[in-house]
């Protein structure tokens, strides 16, 4: 029979020097805890889902607010052109500097939708359709439009803020800029320029 003094003895003794501050050390514990450290954050990786629906997503609001810009600026898809638009803001209330008002929203919905198709400064073509869109569905509530009247330009801005603060996804030339990468502070930034941009407008033109 082995005792505890037995050097044959299978029982384990205490060795005090594997003690540390946190306990008996494991064997490889701290090359663990080393490859844990180097191998930092997990690296941005493809999701072909996210990166696919993103792309979906900002190419449908181009071609809608392309398609509406291209309308003001030349006339396109039996449009107004500037001239047309600048007499229906007249219609809508607005009472300042409407032919200025109207190349501003032209160039904002064509330039924001240019940006969103490409996926280049992303925040700011969002920025910009949704600066539009809040003014057009202010203007449409003073003028005593109901929810099923505005609900197209709601959709938009809606979708304008979900990739301010999504970015732009990695099918884009956005993919390696900072702002995709974190976009939250950025789309916080759009947001607050957006909204700036539309108290702009309602103080100034209306």
């Amino acid at each position: 029979m082995s005792t505890p003094d037995d050097p044959d003895s299978p029982t384990t003794k205490f060795d005090p020097s594997t003690m540390d501050d946190s306990g008996p050390s494991r064997p490889g514990s701290d090359s663990m805890l080393a490859e844990v450290e180097e191998s930092g954050p997990e690296p941005d990786r493809w999701h072909a889902g996210l990166d696919v629906g993103l792309l979906v997503l900002r190419l449908g609001l181009a071609m809608v607010m392309g398609a509406h810009g291209l309308q003001k600026l030349f006339g396109l898809f039996d449009g107004p052109g500037i001239g047309g638009f600048a007499d229906a803001l007249t219609g809508m209330g607005y009472t300042g500097q409407t032919t200025l008002l109207a190349w501003i929203t032209a160039l904002a919905e064509t330039g924001g939708a240019l940006l969103l198709a490409a996926g280049l400064f992303t925040p700011l073509g969002a920025a910009a359709v949704l600066g539009v869109t809040i003014n057009m569905v202010v203007t449409k509530f003073q003028l005593g439009s109901g929810y099923f009247e505005t609900e197209l330009e709601l959709l938009i801005g809606l979708a304008a803020l979900t990739l301010l603060f999504t970015g732009a996804g990695r099918l884009a030339v956005d993919k390696n800029t900072p702002w995709r990468r974190k976009p939250g502070a950025f789309g916080l930034f759009g947001l607050l320029l957006a909204t700036a941009a539309s108290i702009v407008v309602i103080v100034m033109f209306r």
